[in-house]
């Protein structure tokens, strides 16, 4: 039987004393005073914010575990400055490293990075080490428009990016693309910049040839890959325009997808296009869409249901919910492993 591994969990309902302090450290910013005390947050404010929200439904909806990182519309890098982002993701960070420690067996941590837009990725870099080498973390999230929405930071291709890339093969951790919270009025955050990054990170992808640089390097595009696997003729088309090699071998032995896609047909079109060894089993919840489909009577983003009711395979089936996460996050997998799982 397959372990239901779930690679897109946010903590998303955090102790009210952890918001309340980030509020606190942006007025104190403004004020041009020092940020007050982290609050003392008992394991039993963890422990309910989590066995009712996430581990709750985890067991109801019949999965085992989830890939989780901070809430993504709050890690906000270009709010303050390069102080108050690296403060602030050590503080998600670390709240999601106390998650784990109380329940190991049902998550694993992702970190978020101090991506603040005005300075190099030195901070980055050394948050993401100390996650990894020292919480235990198995992958991060990227930000590829650390400002929030106007999109003024160099491709994914660009050599910018190359010392985190390099830190990421030395570690063996892959990243999730995953903006955060949208500053820009035109772009809703879920509906609209959160899709259109993960397509815009896509074609970057096509245009370069990071992975010859970079072979070992792992992405997971979520959200079920944005619009790219909707109009997957466009892409083929620009890479024989662009003179790229077949997406199969430009890209696809490093990209990956995940199923936050909100209804069967969505699914069904997803796992037609993109070869299932590229797909990992993914809900987002509790996350962008919460509430019950009027037409299946079912919750949004309950997407286990999606992939048991695909026509594949069960060797298919099994790779969409364990396989590929193991391969992916080899961490995981030896963790994993290291149980007697």
């Amino acid at each position: 039987m397959s372990l239901i591994i779930d690679c897109h969990g946010h903590y998303t309902v955090v102790p009210a004393a952890h918001d309340a302090w980030r509020e606190s450290q942006k007025r104190a910013f403004e004020a041009g005073v020092p940020a007050p005390l982290y609050p003392d947050i008992s394991d039993a404010e963890i422990r309910e914010t989590i066995e009712r929200n996430q581990l709750r439904l985890i067991r109801e909806r019949g999965a085992n575990m989830t890939v989780f990182s901070p809430r993504a519309s709050a890690m906000a890098p270009h709010i303050g400055d390069e102080n108050v982002a690296r403060e602030w993701a050590q503080r998600c960070n670390d709240l999601i490293a106390r998650v784990v420690d109380l329940f190991p067996d049902s998550f694993a941590g992702v970190c978020m990075l101090p991506q603040s837009p005005k300075t190099d990725l030195a901070t980055s870099i050394a948050e993401l080490e100390r996650c990894v080498v020292e919480l235990g973390f198995v992958g991060c999230n990227l930000n590829p428009d650390p400002g929030g929405g106007h999109f003024t930071h160099p491709p994914l291709t660009d050599p910018y990016w190359f010392p985190l890339y390099e830190k990421m093969v030395e570690l063996d951790v892959p990243a999730m693309i995953h903006v955060s919270g949208s500053c820009n009025p035109a772009m809703h955050a879920t509906g609209g910049y959160y899709i259109a990054a993960d397509t815009i990170a896509f074609m970057q992808l096509l245009e370069g040839n990071l992975f010859a640089e970079f072979p070992t390097l792992r992405f997971i595009i979520p959200h079920g890959g944005g619009a790219v696997p909707y109009h997957w003729g466009r892409y083929r088309g620009l890479a024989d325009m662009l003179d790229k090699p077949s997406l199969d071998e430009h890209l696809m032995n490093n990209i990956f997808f995940d199923t936050c896609v909100y209804h069967q047909p969505g699914i069904d079109l997803l796992a037609r296009v993109i070869d299932t060894s590229n797909i990992l089993f993914g809900s987002e919840m509790v996350g962008a869409v919460r509430g019950v489909d009027p037409t299946t009577g079912e919750y949004f983003d309950d997407t286990k249901r999606y992939i048991e009711a695909l026509n594949i395979s069960d060797t298919e089936r099994h790779a969409i919910f364990e396989d590929n996460a193991r391969r992916v996050y080899p961490r995981l997998d030896a963790r994993l492993k290291r149980a007697g799982l």
